[in-house]
C-alpha cells in the first residue's frame, strides 16, 4: 500500500501522546520501527527553552523518526511564534500548543492546563504561531479545569482556537483539576467522558477533532474513530509499546501480519551501540523497551535484564540480545494479532 503523504497531518488517525519523561528521542525512534503510520510527538518544550536553550539537545532528532510533531509549552504569543519557527526550521511536520498538562510548573508558568480558562489568549497564541509558520498548527487540551462547566469550556476553546487558524484539536477527554489533585492523579482520577468529545466533533464537523485520554488497545482506538477523527494513545503506547506492531494494519484495515521483532531488536541494538559511542549509555535507549513483550512467555526475564543489566556502567548491545534470548520467539511473532 502507498505510504501516507506525511506532509498532511489528516492522513494520520492515529498518535502517540506527547508524554514528559517518556517520549524523548530514543522513545521516538524506537516506536517508529513499530509503526510508520503513527504520528509522533515530542515531549513538551518550553518556548523559553526552545529560543535560549541548547537546541540540538532540546530539539534534535533522528530523520527516522519523521512524521514527527514538536508539542510547546508557551502562554506568550511572540514567545511561542519565535519557539514555532525554530521548530519548523528543524524540519518538524507539525507544531502543537499544550493546553493540558497540569503540573504545578506550568501552572506556576501560567501555561498548560490554566489557559483552558483564557480561550482569547490561546487564540492570540495560535494567531501569532500560524503567522511565523507555514506547517500546521494544533493543539492538545482538556475537557475543562477545575469547576468549569465541560459543556461551554470546551465549545469555547474550540471556536477560539479554530477561528485563528489551528488546523486540529486533540482533546484529552477528563477535566484537570488544578486545586487538590496531583498531575500524576490528573491522569487517572477525573472520569472520563468521551462523550463529550464526540459531541464537539458532531458540533464541528468539518474540523479535525482527536481524542486522548485512558485508551487501552488499538480495538478501543477503532472504536473511537467511528466517531472522531483521530485518536492518541498514551500510556498504553507506552508500556504495551507491542500494540503499535498490528497499528499499520489496523488503520489500512487489513489483518495483521506476523511482526519481525528479531530484526527490531537488531535495529534497536545497532541504534544503541551508535548511541552509545557518542557518550550515551544504554540504558537511555532500552529504558522505553522494557515492556515491549508483555504478556508473552518470557517477559518477565527480558524486562529484569532490560531494568538491571542495562543501567550498569559499560552495559552495550549484548545486553538487549540476551534479554531478547530469553522471549518465545514463536509467540512474539503474534504479538500484533
Amino acid at each position: 500500500m502507498k505510504k501516507p503523504d506525511d506532509s498532511d497531518y489528516r492522513n494520520f488517525r492515529l498518535a502517540v501522546a506527547p508524554m514528559m519523561d517518556w517520549t524523548d528521542r530514543h522513545c521516538r525512534f524506537f516506536h517508529r520501527q513499530l509503526t510508520r503510520r503513527a504520528l509522533l510527538y515530542t515531549e513538551m518544550v518550553v518556548a523559553d527553552a526552545a529560543i535560549h536553550g541548547t537546541r540540538e539537545c532540546l530539539l534534535g532528532f533522528d530523520p527516522a523518526e519523521q512524521p514527527l510533531a514538536l508539542q510547546l509549552g508557551g502562554s506568550d504569543p511572540a514567545k511561542l511564534a519565535e519557539a514555532a519557527r525554530i521548530g519548523e526550521g528543524f524540519g518538524y511536520r507539525e507544531i502543537n500548543l499544550n493546553v493540558g498538562c497540569p503540573s504545578d510548573r506550568v501552572q506556576s508558568g501560567t501555561f498548560g492546563a490554566c489557559l483552558m480558562q483564557t480561550p482569547a489568549l490561546v487564540a492570540d497564541c495560535v494567531a501569532a504561531m500560524k503567522a511565523a509558520v507555514a506547517v500546521p498548527v494544533t493543539v492538545k487540551c482538556r475537557i475543562g479545569v477545575d469547576d468549569q462547566d465541560p459543556e461551554t469550556a470546551l465549545d469555547a476553546l474550540a471556536d477560539a482556537v479554530f477561528a485563528t487558524g489551528a488546523e486540529a484539536l486533540w482533546v484529552h477527554a477528563r477535566k484537570a483539576w488544578l486545586q487538590g489533585l496531583s498531575p500524576k492523579e490528573n491522569r487517572d482520577i477525573p472520569p472520563l467522558d468521551y462523550g463529550r468529545v464526540y459531541r464537539l466533533k458532531a458540533r464541528c464537523p468539518e474540523r479535525f477533532i482527536g481524542i486522548n485520554g485512558g485508551i487501552p488497545s488499538l480495538e478501543a482506538a477503532a472504536d473511537h474513530l467511528r466517531h472522531v477523527d483521530g485518536v492518541m494513545l498514551g500510556r498504553a503506547a507506552y508500556h504495551t509499546p507491542g500494540i503499535l506492531a498490528g497499528a499499520d494494519a489496523m488503520l489500512e484495515g487489513r489483518p495483521p501480519p506476523d511482526f519481525d521483532f528479531a530484526a527490531l531488536v537488531e535495529t534497536m541494538a545497532d541504534y544503541a551501540t551508535a548511541h552509545i559511542a557518542r557518550g550515551g549509555r544504554l540504558a537511555h535507549v532500552t529504558r522505553h523497551m522494557v515492556g515491549l513483550f508483555h504478556g508473552l512467555p518470557g517477559a518477565r526475564r527480558w524486562r529484569q535484564v532490560l531494568s538491571e543489566e542495562a543501567a550498569r556502567p559499560g552495559a552495550g548491545a549484548a545486553v538487549l540480545k540476551a534479554a531478547f534470548a530469553a522471549v518465545d520467539l514463536s509467540a512474539a511473532a503474534g504479538a500484533a494479532a
